[in-house]
């Protein structure tokens, strides 16, 4: 009963059309248009203005996008930036050694001096936005083949950027929503001085490590903090140690009076992908073919990186980054193969869909409608196999650091060879330091079984599509040809790349027998019959008619747009899921370090804890971060709709006030980037008061709490 019951609800989202107020991932400029009167019944006390504003200092002066990939905010007036534990632990890995462990250990600046700085990271404020969707679409006509579409599209977003740069203080970027029937550009402003300021020990900040990941009840520490740094003016500077803390427009007071069952919550950040019109055949393409290679290629690395790692700290630290990202997919992709299928999210897109072509084949609708389903399914029918093959190359490439090296690492090698000599002295410099990189994030005893054991694992299972040529002529003696092409490589000796530098020949690296496979891997990925060429330029062309029909048709008149990495708000409030027997708290909304202390397992590698935190827990040491009912909490829930790329995102309250981070979905929902489900989906956040404890209390580093504006 309860899954005809959920079916309805499904159904209904996308038949009827009806968005729940906590759904939507949706565009500052239009909150005051779409969403305030909504966000203020539920508890929101501030205007649309100091939300979003050009012209005035607003929240979104306060986010920034962190590294590309996550999303982090600003909580004091010099600089001073929040994000996942998570979001920041490349940074934390690459500045810790065997000696100093930071990603182990913990990390404090005691002072601003003290401060580490990464070789490479940056975080991204947003400026403006604004609608060019009807300047873009008058360059385009409806005889245009894709190519030609796509070209005069992009010549005008050439245009556009270049107008809004101003000289190239910002970055413009012109983004594609709806399937490409909307367009919009954004500015930005990037600084690239950002520093590590402290991060708590990892058996803290990953508590729970892959068991706990996408699982509710939660207990995880997932925080850590950075600085961002300017030139004397507040300009975006290289790195100095004349550079100051960067005096900030705009940041979070931090609310620590804790939070209930039906407060409000809104959420802003950078939410990375989601799927929302992605059509029936596209959903089973992946729950049958794409996700359970990916899965299955993911899980092959990972076994070969865990064996080495648990043999040293050092060790650990090589390949802690590379397993942590491939780690955390491998558990989404199953995720979402689980909660598709349960659902049977693709059958309820079909029901849409059958609607859909109803309307399309209409004979006012016919001429540009009609051909839109059978388009989308012969292109699925094409593609799924090849799905399946690609994604168990890719995991190949993303497992194995020599699986790619052709695509970025050899053709720079390759330019260095064919420069000037005045030019290489230039190049020289940069490509020591991606040697020293490469190999810092390189075992070769490791890499040698992940390449040999993704080669079988290929080999055995991407058929019936054709295999790569390069891979064939090794026939199936994979340990003999690895051992043999390591051997022979320079891309497997530090010492033989650094020769090279010396005496650079192109030819040396365009036979090199890891530069000939990855070559040979990278081409077959983007090989395409003419066939396949037709079918792919039928379905782009008949998906972004879908996504127009679906509009116009009222059938599914969603208003926000599928999230692409551009900042979106997203509001609902703290609610609980059903009570659960796991967790010890009175409503299934929070967790605390009762709960915490439960699952210490000691001396294991995803639930150990810190003989200190634990003499705390025992004292009942908390602080002014107690609640007021005298527990300390960790993790809180709230139904807001986020996807990847949210991790670190502020969650606030209805002032604007910081009172947790956004870091985990739970796996009921993982169908969320889909299909939203008001019922499933909810946010797992970590309650501001256990990171300021965490800061101040456990870790002693009360002058980092002091910077903070603090609501008691």
């Amino acid at each position: 009963m309860y899954k005809m019951k959920l079916l309805l609800s499904l159904f209904c989202l996308f038949i009827i059309g009806l968005t729940k107020a906590d759904e939507g991932m949706w565009f500052l400029m239009h909150i005051d248009r779409l969403n305030h009167r909504d966000m203020q019944k539920m508890g929101l006390q501030l205007t649309a203005e100091e939300i979003y504003s050009i012209n005035n200092h607003s929240l979104k002066d306060a986010i920034v996008q962190f590294n590309g990939g996550c999303t982090a905010e600003i909580i004091s007036k010099d600089g001073l930036v929040l994000t996942n534990h998570h979001c920041g632990y490349d940074a934390i890995a690459e500045l810790s050694s065997a000696e100093k462990n930071h990603l182990k250990n913990g990390f404090w600046a005691p002072s601003k001096k003290d401060e580490l700085k990464p070789k490479s990271l940056y975080v991204r404020f947003f400026v403006r936005m604004d609608d060019v969707t009807q300047r873009i679409l008058s360059k385009v006509t409806p005889t245009m083949t894709e190519s030609e579409r796509e070209k005069a599209i992009n010549q005008e977003i050439a245009l556009i950027e270049k107008e809004n740069n101003e000289g190239g203080k910002y970055t413009v970027s012109v983004r594609s929503f709806f399937q490409g029937n909307e367009f919009y550009f954004f500015v930005y402003q990037d600084y690239k001085d950002v520093r590590l300021v402290g991060t708590p020990p990892e058996s803290v900040g990953k508590f729970g490590g892959d068991t706990d990941n996408w699982e509710w009840p939660r207990h995880t520490g997932d925080f850590s903090m950075f600085r961002i740094y300017s030139d004397a003016n507040g300009n975006p500077a290289d790195y100095s140690t004349n550079n100051v803390p960067l005096k900030a427009k705009k940041h979070l007071k931090v609310n620590i009076k804790g939070v209930k069952e039906n407060d409000f919550a809104m959420i802003l950040g950078y939410p990375g992908r989601t799927n929302r019109w992605m059509p029936s055949g596209g959903i089973e393409q992946n729950v049958k073919y794409a996700y359970p290679a990916w899965v299955e290629g993911s899980k092959t690395g990972m076994d070969v990186m865990k064996k080495y790692m648990v043999q040293s700290d050092a060790l650990n630290l090589v390949y802690a980054s590379k397993y942590a990202g491939v780690a955390n997919y491998w558990k989404n992709r199953q995720g979402m193969i689980d909660a598709l299928s349960k659902f049977q999210t693709a059958k309820t897109k079909a029901l849409q869909e059958e609607k859909f072509n109803k309307w399309a084949n209409k004979a006012e609708n016919k001429d540009k409608y009609g051909q839109v389903m059978t388009n989308i399914n012969t292109y699925y029918g094409m593609t799924n196999e090849k799905s399946k093959h690609d994604n168990y190359l890719i995991m190949l490439m993303r497992s194995s650091a020599f699986g790619s090296v052709s695509r970025g690492f050899g053709k720079q090698l390759i330019a260095y060879a064919n420069a000037e000599p005045s030019k290489r002295v230039e190049l020289k410099a940069g490509l020591m330091d991606l040697i020293n990189e490469f190999y810092a994030e390189a075992y070769i005893p490791a890499e040698k079984e992940i390449l040999i054991a993704q080669l079988k694992l290929y080999t055995e299972k991407a058929k019936p599509y054709a295999l790569a040529p390069e891979i064939l002529k090794i026939g199936n003696n994979f340990e003999q040809y690895v051992e043999a092409a390591f051997n022979l490589s320079i891309f497997t000796s530090k010492d033989k790349l650094i020769s090279f530098l010396e005496v650079p020949s192109e030819g040396l690296v365009k036979n090199d027998p890891i530069y000939v496979l990855s070559d040979g891997i990278l081409s077959h990925l983007n090989t395409k019959s003419d066939e396949l060429k037709k079918a792919q330029d039928d379905y782009s062309t008949s998906f972004r008619l879908l996504v127009e029909g679906l509009r116009v048709s009222k059938l599914a008149p969603i208003q926000y747009p599928d999230a692409n990495s551009t900042m979106r708000l997203t509001y609902g409030k703290v609610k609980a899921l059903p009570l659960d027997k796991r967790n010890d708290a009175k409503i299934n909304n929070y967790t605390t370090m009762e709960g915490l202390v439960k699952k210490y397992k000691a001396g294991d590698k995803e639930f150990d804890l810190p003989v200190k935190l634990l003499e705390m827990f025992k004292n009942k040491d908390f602080g002014r971060y107690a609640d007021a009912k005298g527990y300390m909490p960790v993790n809180f829930l709230t139904d807001n709709d986020i996807t990847g790329g949210n991790s670190g995102s502020p969650v606030l309250n209805g002032k604007g006030e910081l009172i947790g981070l956004a870091f985990d979905g739970n796996i009921e929902a993982m169908a969320g980037d889909v299909i939203f489900d008001s019922n499933l989906q909810r946010t797992i956040n970590v309650d501001i008061r256990y990171v300021l404890w965490l800061i101040e209390n456990f870790s002693g580093a009360k002058h980092i709490v002091d910077e903070m504006d603090i609501i008691q």
